[in-house]
């Protein structure tokens, strides 16, 4: 029997969805259907309860975002003072629409901060703004200069399935 998470089974076809759907959010449930040998309905209710059991959080649309004019990316790190506030930081990020992802760090730093804006001009704006948020005592930046992987497919890992389903002996 699989593994139970979150209320949820996992077998290889809730893998192969998890791992499709990732590299193209875009394909139908039909398409998906085909792929896997079940019926329209029954990879809808799949699908469905893998949203519902928060392994698919949302779909969503990738942009480049050099052709709207994002050319500069960057990785800031924010230094405090204490964990006063830490809350607070966490919020004024969030406000910010230059920050893409905001993460708790472990190392040098406190929070760790995925940023895209125009230009430097802009990113420098930026810094000056977060510099001046409660308990940063400074920031370290970090500008990307090229990707070479983004936005990869999380693998489920075959841990979470059961080993008859891993060897194609389904029950």
């Amino acid at each position: 029997m699989p593994i139970k998470l979150l209320r949820l089974m996992l077998d290889q076809i809730d893998k192969y969805l998890i791992e499709h759907l990732q590299e193209n959010g875009r394909q139908t449930t039909s398409e998906l259907a085909h792929e896997v040998g079940m019926s329209v309905p029954a990879v809808a209710e799949r699908v469905r309860k893998l949203q519902e059991g928060g392994i698919i959080q949302r779909f969503s649309t990738v942009v480049d975002p050099k052709k709207i004019g994002m050319d500069v990316g960057a990785y800031i790190t924010l230094i405090s003072e204490s964990s006063a506030h830490y809350d607070e930081v966490i919020e004024r990020a969030r406000e910010r629409p230059e920050v893409l992802e905001i993460m708790s760090v472990t190392g040098e730093g406190s929070h760790m901060l995925l940023v895209r804006t125009e230009n430097t001009g802009t990113l420098e704006r930026l810094l000056g703004q977060i510099q001046s948020w409660p308990g940063v005592t400074r920031t370290e930046t970090r500008i990307i200069l090229s990707h070479y992987k983004e936005h990869g497919v999380i693998q489920v890992p075959d841990a979470l399935i059961s080993p008859k389903e891993i060897h194609g002996q389904r029950h």
